[in-house]
C-alpha cells in the first residue's frame, strides 16, 4: 500500500506434498480495516483456529477465490506447475482485480492478471498469504473429509491424502484409487499397481 500497490492479492496453495486428492489454491484480499485476528500459516494453526478464521475470511475480505487441480491434472503437468496454475486460476477468479499479487514460495505463477512477487514463507510474512493458506487448506481438507465417506477403507479423513503408515497400508491392501491417487508420486508408478475404481 505504502508504494500505491492497492488491492494486493495473496495467493497460497494446499496440497502440494500428499499422495492423493487435488492441490487447492486461494487469492484474498484482505479489507485493511478489517484484518483478522490470529492469521499465521496455516500448518500452525488447529483445524478449529483454521475453521473460525476461514468463516471470518470469508465474511470480511473484500475478494476471495479459489481453484483447484485434480490428480490426473498433477500427474499430466508435475505438482510444481499444477500449484502455480491453481494459483493463478484463483487470481483470475477474483471479483475485485488486483494491482499485484503475493504468492507463496520461490516462483510467481506465470500468466497472473497483475504483476506478482514470490515470498518464500509468505504465508508467515504477509497477512493476506496468510489469509489465502487459511482458506486453501480448509477447502482441501472438506474436499479429502468428503472422498473418506465415499473411500471408506482410506482414511483420507483423518490424513487427509498424506503418505502416513494408515493411508500407505490402504493402499497396500486395496490399491491407488483411479483418479484421485498422484500415480506419478512414489510409492506407487502408473501400471505398477493394480487400480482401484473410483466411483
Amino acid at each position: 500500500m505504502a508504494e500505491g500497490q492497492w488491492p494486493v492479492a495473496g495467493l497460497d496453495e494446499a496440497g502440494r506434498g500428499p499422495l492423493a486428492g487435488p492441490v487447492v489454491a486461494a487469492a484474498v484480499i484482505l479489507d485493511p480495516e478489517k484484518i483478522p485476528e490470529g492469521l499465521d500459516d496455516s500448518k500452525r494453526l488447529t483445524a478449529e483456529q483454521r475453521e473460525a478464521l476461514f468463516d471470518i475470511i470469508l465474511g470480511s475480505a473484500l475478494g476471495v477465490a479459489m481453484s483447484s487441480i485434480c490428480a490426473e491434472g498433477i500427474d499430466t503437468i508435475n505438482i510444481l506447475r499444477a500449484s502455480l496454475e491453481a494459483m493463478r486460476r484463483a487470481a483470475a477468479g477474483l471479483s475485485l482485480q488486483p494491482k499485484l499479487a503475493l504468492a507463496d514460495g520461490r516462483d510467481i505463477p506465470p500468466g497472473l492478471p497483475c504483476p506478482g512477487r514470490a515470498l518464500i514463507k509468505g504465508d508467515q510474512r504477509s497477512q493476506s498469504i496468510a489469509a489465502a493458506s487459511i482458506v486453501a487448506k480448509v477447502m482441501r481438507d472438506r474436499m479429502m473429509s468428503g472422498c473418506g465417506q465415499v473411500h471408506v477403507h482410506y482414511g483420507f479423513e483423518a490424513h487427509m491424502g498424506y503418505a502416513t503408515p494408515r493411508h500407505r497400508t490402504a493402499i497396500g491392501n486395496h490399491g491407488p484409487i483411479a483418479r484421485l491417487h498422484r500415480v506419478s508420486f512414489a510409492p506407487f508408478r502408473l501400471g505398477e499397481t493394480e487400480m482401484a475404481e473410483a466411483d
